[in-house]
């Protein structure tokens, strides 16, 4: 739940933010110059694009944890708590490329499993390759919709 407090309390910050942009994009357009109304506009894209990635964003968080739910329900949540950690307390290396190497076996014996797919992705975050991650929970959402 703090996670989701926190994403409501940034996205409330953004979304202010972007109110204030296209306030003043609607000042610039007020100035009646060319220079000022070729600036409005310019200045417009940047709350629609960040509109764009906030939607966006909530999209693949919300589907996410429709997945996280299902598997939870299930009994099926990866599990790293048994691994070496760092200091830091990622986890070891050498102990997330093993897990990993697992995770992609799994997938490769059923490429159609949404919930390999899942623990794949997983397998790529704690290895910190968050764009292969992202990709992978993709390829998971897509498996799960189709699934239903």
């Amino acid at each position: 739940m703090k996670a989701r407090n926190t994403a409501l309390l940034l996205t409330a910050a953004l979304v202010v933010y972007l109110v204030l942009l296209a306030d003043r994009a609607v000042m610039l357009f007020g100035s009646g110059t060319g220079t000022g109304i070729a600036l409005g506009a310019g200045v417009l894209l940047l709350p629609l694009l960040g509109v764009w990635v906030i939607v966006v964003t909530w999209r693949n968080g919300l589907q996410i944890q429709r997945l996280s739910r299902r598997l939870d329900e299930e009994g099926a949540l990866p599990d790293v708590s048994d691994l070496p950690r760092r200091p830091s307390g990622r986890v070891d290396r050498a102990a997330a490329d093993a897990w990993f190497e697992e995770r992609r076996a799994e997938v490769e014996a059923d490429r159609g499993n949404w919930r390999a797919w899942y623990k794949l992705a997983y397998a790529y975050d704690i290895a910190g390759d968050r764009r292969r991650a992202r990709e992978t929970m993709k390829k998971a959402v897509e498996l799960e919709a189709a699934d239903r």
